[in-house]
């Protein structure tokens, strides 16, 4: 090598050894802030990453999946979860919402064919009887058999065997060497009585329960909820339970925390005692949608904590911190006390009293013969106007200030299901009377905000989404359209918006838009099957139907058509 090469090549080697620490310092700050970005779980991440299940993968509504599994009962897999618009698999607005099956037979059993509307509601009963919750003197247990209530000279054997058979058709929860101890006090000196009642209670086809009085102790670096015999006890139980209402859905509550609830006579000692109740549930699930966030938690969440008027403590496993940011008006409403993050505290809690679970019935629905103190749609729906300090409780009568116009708010979509004549229907909403206010209800906006807007409304109008959740800061007596696609959603839209709209107090009309009004006329030819028969493409699975009725439609209104509609919610203004 001549003498001049050779400081060349070294000149070489340290220009590539400098190059190559630049890229494993780059390399190495963008593995640090993308680790920063997944922990912090920012809204603008987590509204297509909730916690660790994405929003695209909710499979569709869980009374839709249980018509189509319904025959055999143990064949039940997963729940539906709402369609990309409104139902229970109503993800945000505007999100892509893709169900993603493990099984390519699973996709293809996610049928839309309209359920048996009680189905899964007779079924299996909760235990809200007579040894329910009407007053603090009575037996609080949350337990129950399969059936509802067991008679008090039934064999515990029995009992348990006829438990565990009604347990396939609705989850894979299993139970172990569960046995009822007989009739005692707590040895905490509480006047209430766990009694022969079972601690858990998975008789409810959409959310298992778990209900203690006594010493309960609460240990989450061990996931484990303890309640302690009091001396005598024959009781000998052990429950696994994953506190999120989608039973059923395998898919996720994969992502949930499962926690061991048992019976025992030795157990950590205490290191922080309260005073209060606990409510135990888990924020990871489908939330950061919209539709979600209320049918998962926040209507469960009221049924199961209003009881307690504030004087409640959350104990919240696989924390969404954002999410307890974006409702604490809520939480706080609910619970005096900050949330205690489960998965990173190392106390043992000690309570007389913890329910493991929320109370969850139907979707976006309360079943007031079945919650505590029987509390109903009607109540959440005061209760929310309350929360967020909205100003109308009922709506204004026409005529009553007459310089006042009634006010519509149509709810603007921008990327599906959009309205294509969007000024025409402003104009003829004027014509009729009305002030006409439009906004998009996005999933990320302010809640306090878009409230005030919804609460100052007479009417609330928009193609079936994920927005049509705000309803709940609707007046009382206020009207709620729903405008349903083209593809044999009605049923679906209904049981979504239409049941729980009504149960609220409000009066609700459903508007199916007709074959001219579909923009899938400029896709199929007019002599198409998916206008003959949408219904048949259902066999499909849920995933075609996502992308073909969904994703892929947009709503051209026939005023002519839909003008009767808005002239009914005018109608319902008068005295």
């Amino acid at each position: 090598m001549k003498s001049g090469e050779r400081p060349k090549l070294v000149r070489g080697l340290r220009q590539d050894s400098r190059r190559f620490r630049l890229l494993v310092i780059v390399v190495g700050f963008f593995l640090v802030s993308l680790t920063f970005v997944v922990i912090s779980k920012p809204d603008a991440i987590l509204f297509n990453l909730n916690g660790k299940l994405p929003v695209d993968q909710a499979p569709t509504s869980i009374l839709i999946k249980q018509k189509v599994n319904s025959p055999p009962a143990t064949s039940r897999k997963t729940s539906t979860d709402a369609l990309p618009g409104g139902d229970p698999r109503v993800v945000d607005d505007e999100a892509d919402v893709r169900p993603k099956g493990t099984k390519g037979e699973e996709e293809e059993s996610r049928v839309l064919s309209e359920p048996d509307p009680t189905s899964g509601m007779t079924e299996h009963t909760p235990n809200k009887d007579g040894s329910g919750r009407k007053s603090d003197e009575e037996t609080l247990g949350g337990g129950g058999d399969g059936e509802g209530k067991r008679k008090e000279g039934e064999e515990r054997g029995h009992a348990a065997e006829k438990h565990k058979v009604t347990l396939p058709t609705v989850s894979n929860y299993t139970i172990h060497d569960t046995e009822d101890t007989e009739n005692g006090k707590q040895d905490d000196g509480s006047s209430d009585l766990q009694g022969s009642k079972p601690l858990c209670d998975f008789s409810n086809f959409r959310a298992n329960v778990c209900e203690m009085r006594g010493d309960v102790r609460v240990h989450p670096n061990a996931t484990s909820i303890m309640f302690m015999e009091p001396a005598g006890s024959r009781r000998d139980e052990l429950w696994k339970i994953k506190p999120y209402p989608r039973k059923g859905d395998e898919f996720c509550l994969s992502h949930i925390t499962e926690l061991t609830v048992k019976s025992s006579k030795v157990a950590p000692e205490c290191t922080r005692y309260h005073d209060v109740p606990a409510v135990i549930f888990s924020l990871t699930g489908y939330t950061g949608n919209l539709f979600h966030d209320f049918t998962d938690v926040m209507v469960p969440l009221f049924t199961t904590a209003s009881e307690f008027n504030g004087e409640v403590q959350f104990l919240i496993t696989d924390m969404a911190l954002w999410w307890t940011i974006k409702y604490q008006t809520v939480l706080q409403k609910l619970s005096k006390y900050p949330v205690i993050d489960f998965s990173k505290d190392d106390q043992v809690h000690c309570f007389k009293h913890v329910i493991v679970g929320l109370h969850a019935y139907m979707e976006f629905t309360i079943d007031s013969s079945k919650a505590p103190h029987n509390y109903s749609m009607v109540d959440f729906n005061r209760f929310m106007r309350g929360a967020y300090s909205l100003g109308r409780d009922t709506v204004t009568v026409l005529g009553e200030y007459p310089k006042v116009k009634p006010r519509l708010l149509i709810i603007k979509r921008h990327r599906t299901r959009m309205f294509l004549n969007l000024d025409e229907i402003i104009a003829m909403a004027e014509d009729l009377g009305f002030e006409v206010v439009i906004d998009e209800a996005n999933v990320s906006s302010d809640i306090s905000k878009f409230a005030r807007l919804v609460n100052t409304v007479d009417v609330m109008m928009g193609v079936h989404g994920a927005g049509l959740t705000n309803c709940v800061f609707l007046p009382q007596n206020a009207t709620l359209i729903q405008i349903v696609p083209w593809g044999g959603l009605e049923w679906v839209s209904r049981t979504d918006f239409g049941n729980p709209a009504e149960l609220m107090g409000l009066h609700y009309k459903q508007y199916s838009i007709g074959v001219d009004e579909s923009s899938l006329t400029e896709q199929y030819p007019r002599d198409h099957e998916i206008f003959k028969n949408p219904i048949a493409f259902h066999k499909h699975g849920f995933d075609f139907i996502r992308q073909t009725f969904m994703d892929k439609q947009n709503v051209k209104l026939d005023c002519k058509r839909f003008r009767p509609i808005l002239l009914e919610a005018l109608d319902n203004l008068n005295p």
